[in-house]
């Protein structure tokens, strides 16, 4: 089959997918239970910064979908990851063990410590990074010092924390990236950021290392416009976050007084909740999202072409269904075939080691993450009502 009659095909089953528009984005939010009523109750308490009933309700309801044990509701996904980093230990100088294949959040966050990102290639499967390469990256270039802490043998930096990303809410493989960091006492942060309601071993994402990040933004599965939350099982760094995030304010009936340097990182009333009102409906939101993807698996597979997918084990929220193209020259030819006709699709992102700010940054060759930025397009994801 040419390329163009198989992209033809291609567009007209997406269209399918979504009848009665003519142009398909790639996600867009969907409003379909208490959005107005709660946000409408929250204008007529007044209560509509970061003090309010639909904070603390959206804390709550982080904490009984994840299991977690305490949830700071946090401004944005970005801060939350900052912050997480934060509490959990990164200084700056530091360096941090992320991926290139990743939002520039994620490095923009490791940025705002003041710690240096080391880059680890990904698994092809999950696009998430490769126990394997950390490990090799590791045993090659890392040693521990007397006190305790490993360091890079390059660059005697402190190797202080590990931020992998579970990509378009694909779990990666957390649980041998966890055991490789305890082995070299190495703190654990997960970028959960596109991942609310993806599970591993039964276990929700963010909840495996020390702390967890999620976004609200515009465009994720669940959102109120802006928003994150930073999720912890440890009750003395919840509290921190919690204490950070509030300026550090320390509590008075009337006297200002801040004991530390804070940030102004708390989640507005106005956006919990509206928050919580999808946060009621993400059950329905991810049967709606696992039955589009299982269309596309079937399609795609008939066509030849593989897709990103959840390995076993794991239950992925499927945010971003991404399709994998022969080459480059494929992709660019998709992509401007699907944009031309009325299909919104966006390349994987632009590995961070070839952005100008992290240019300079240690990698392991990252032979998987430039595979995959050759060749991965994600298409129309949205809930279908």
């Amino acid at each position: 089959m040419k390329s163009k009659e198989r992209n033809e095909k291609i567009v007209t089953f997406i269209k399918d997918q979504f009848p009665g528009k003519e142009f398909i984005p790639l996600h867009v939010p969907y409003f379909g239970g208490n959005e107005k009523k709660y946000v409408l109750d929250t204008i007529d308490s007044t209560f509509v910064s970061s003090i309010g009933a639909y904070v603390d309700k959206f804390e709550e309801l982080i904490c009984q979908i994840t299991g977690c044990r305490h949830a700071v509701a946090i401004v944005n996904g970005t801060n939350a990851i900052h912050l997480a980093m934060i509490v959990c230990g990164t200084k700056p100088n530091d360096e941090v063990l992320t991926q290139a294949l990743t939002f520039i959040a994620t490095c923009n966050a490791i940025s705002y410590t003041g710690a240096k990102p080391v880059f680890i290639d990904v698994d092809k499967d999950t696009m998430g990074m490769s126990p394997s390469a950390l490990s090799n990256f590791l045993e090659k270039n890392a040693e521990k010092r007397s006190d305790g802490f490993t360091y890079n043998k390059n660059t005697g930096r402190r190797i202080s924390t590990c931020l992998p990303m579970h990509t378009f809410g694909v779990p990666l493989r957390i649980d041998k990236i966890a055991a490789i960091c305890s082995s070299w006492n190495i703190v654990l942060v997960e970028d959960s950021a596109e991942s609310l309601g993806s599970t591993f071993n039964g276990k929700h994402t963010g909840t495996i290392g020390k702390a967890g990040a999620f976004s609200f933004n515009g465009n994720k599965t669940v959102t109120c416009g802006g928003g994150g939350a930073l999720i912890t099982n440890d009750s003395e760094l919840a509290k921190k976050a919690k204490h950070l995030s509030t300026q550090a304010k320390v509590a008075h009936q009337w006297e200002f007084y801040h004991n530390e340097t804070g940030y102004n990182y708390r989640m507005p009333n106005l956006n919990a909740a509206l928050a919580c009102a999808q946060l009621e409906q993400l059950p329905f939101f991810l049967k709606n999202k696992r039955e589009l993807a299982h269309r596309y698996q079937a399609f795609f597979a008939q066509m030849g072409m593989p897709t990103h997918r959840e390995m076993q084990g794991s239950e992925a929220n499927y945010w971003l269904n991404a399709v994998i193209l022969d080459d480059l020259e494929g992709r660019n030819e998709f992509l401007e075939f699907t944009n031309a006709n009325g299909v919104m699709t966006r390349p994987i992102w632009q590995l961070m080691n070839r952005l100008p700010m992290f240019n300079d940054c240690e990698h392991d060759g990252l032979e998987n993450s430039q595979w995959l930025a050759d060749r991965v397009v994600n298409i129309p994801s949205s809930f279908r009502p």
